[in-house]
């Protein structure tokens, strides 16, 4: 391994605490996620199936734009 493998690392562990504190205090605000247009949603008496197509797009596209920002900094 080499010090720029343990940068990222403590990166991804401080994004990953920053973003489960923000689950923690936000989580009434964030009832969005799943519930977008797009997202799929079958609800019967026994049997739920979510396949959120794009809540999942977005979260792409925003890790993508963090990753590219970070790479840029440390560069």
């Amino acid at each position: 391994m080499t010090p720029s493998t343990g940068k990222y690392i403590i990166i991804l562990g401080v994004a990953v605490v920053l973003i489960g504190v923000a689950v923690y205090f936000l989580h009434d605000k964030l009832s969005w996620i799943g519930r977008l247009p797009g997202d799929i949603r079958i609800e019967r008496e026994n049997f739920r199936f979510y396949f959120p197509i794009t809540t999942m797009v977005l979260a792409s596209i925003l890790l993508n734009v963090v990753i590219l920002l970070i790479r840029k900094l440390l560069n």
